[in-house]
């Protein structure tokens, strides 16, 4: 790219975010329009043809409602499910018995640190938050306050620690990396980033407004489910997910056991399995008739439709700066740059997240693009794999299909959406690097 045509690019890329802010947040159009509007005014503007734009919007369109619709909606059945039969009441009530009210937020954000060990992030996410939100309502705890933490945890775990899939391909695909040493070094920087991000940064937004989704249900007949239960239909996803990883470590490949818990460990079908055991567990066995179950799951699917359809749509925003060649374009920025390689890492995966809105994207695209730095400057390929993960998750915002998921769920306007999340996530990417120099200058 010639240098006008670089800085075309960064021009037109802010005015792009900036008319998406206004169109969303200021005219109140709906973020699925606001994002058409926006990607193809953009493509357009960087002379794509027609014909170039419209693909790119539809690849990014299908190709990211292709890889989440599945897991949103079993996600979404199952939350409907746990909030329909209670099951909500009787985790969030044996919770605030074992930990007591004001340690909630430290207790969240353990345990979503936990869950989000072998889960994707939509998948815990979808499971957690029902849970958060029905403890934060029926013991009048401010939402945001209580959720902030669990869902530091869950992108700490998706940015820093394999398998989650950018660490995974960082790890593999930059060479002298071992997965055991990063996911090491993952866990060491996971602890002061997530306690900055989440539990001392949350402790500031008690007085944040919001009109969360509502899973506690009142009034609804039949006994409560037991404890048991409750536990069981929110861990199963869990603990399949986790048995196809520790299976591939120690089970030989080829075999009709492994070959089943590689079946059932795939997110979508775990959750599909889970599905099945709570529309039992919670439904059938307490005396819930299907046509009243059907209506459970149907009213889950028009909750959720709203959603889906903003996630089409940052997809074809992302879309279209791929197809603007985003990544070469920070290439020429920082060749022959003196700056430590791992905060150029960082700075890398850092613009791209902030563009493309996919933390994923931004940690592989910026794995082929650190390359050369790798074998110029000899860094550590276990710390360069981190330094790549804190920045793919700084500074998230209204072109990340995260960002959306937390705004409907806890129902927090743009604006404080921006103030609560988009903080959040940028103080954990800064906290990571400084973990990752720190520990660059102990070993």
């Amino acid at each position: 790219l010639q240098e006008n045509e670089k800085m075309s690019i960064w021009v037109l890329i802010s005015l792009a975010i900036v008319v998406l802010v206004l169109f969303i947040s200021v005219l109140k159009i709906q973020p699925f329009i606001s994002f058409l509007f926006v990607s193809i005014g953009l493509g357009i503007s960087f002379q794509l043809s027609t014909e170039e734009t419209v693909a790119a919007i539809q690849k990014g369109i299908g190709g990211t409602l292709g890889s989440i619709i599945p897991i949103i909606i079993l996600g979404a059945m199952i939350g409907k499910m746990v909030a329909k039969s209670k099951a909500t009441l009787v985790l969030s009530e044996s919770f605030v018995g074992f930990f007591g009210p004001k340690h909630l937020p430290f207790a969240f954000m353990v345990i979503g640190f936990i869950v989000g060990l072998p889960l994707f992030y939509s998948v815990a996410f979808l499971l957690l938050a029902p849970l958060v939100l029905s403890t934060a309502q029926r013991y009048q705890i401010p939402a945001v306050y209580l959720g902030i933490p669990m869902l530091a945890s869950l992108s700490i775990t998706q940015g820093f620690l394999p398998p989650h899939p950018a660490p995974y391909y960082l790890v593999t695909h930059l060479p002298g990396a071992d997965m055991g040493v990063t996911l090491g070094y993952g866990i060491l920087i996971s602890i002061p980033a997530m306690l900055a991000s989440g539990w001392l940064f949350g402790k500031t937004l008690k007085n944040i407004p919001a009109n969360p989704m509502s899973f506690v249900e009142e009034g609804q007949e039949g006994k409560l489910p037991g404890i048991g239960e409750s536990l069981l239909v929110l861990l199963l996803p869990v603990g399949l997910i986790a048995m196809q990883s520790l299976a591939k470590g120690l089970l030989p490949p080829g075999r009709f056991l492994s070959a089943l818990i590689a079946f059932a460990g795939e997110p979508m079908v775990a959750l599909l399995i889970s599905l099945v055991v709570a529309v039992y567990l919670l439904g059938f066995r307490r005396g819930i008739s299907w046509t009243e179950l059907r209506g459970w799951l149907l009213d889950s699917m028009k909750e959720i439709s709203p959603l889906m359809l903003t996630f089409g749509g940052a997809g074809a925003f992302k879309e279209i700066l791929q197809a603007m060649h985003v990544g070469d374009a920070l290439l020429g920025l920082v060749q022959g740059s003196s700056i430590n390689p791992l905060v150029i890492a960082w700075s890398i995966a850092a613009v791209l997240r902030i563009v493309t809105g996919s933390s994923t994207v931004s940690g592989i695209t910026t794995a082929g693009l650190i390359l050369p730095l790798l074998t110029e400057y000899g860094v550590n390929p276990n710390l360069l794999a981190l330094s790549i993960g804190a920045g793919s998750m700084v500074l998230s915002h209204v072109n990340d299909a995260g960002f959306w998921l937390y705004k409907e769920y806890f129902g927090v306007s743009v604006q404080n959406s921006l103030r609560t999340w988009t903080i959040m996530e940028t103080i954990l990417a800064v906290v990571g690097l400084i973990g990752v120099l720190v520990l660059e200058q102990i070993i």
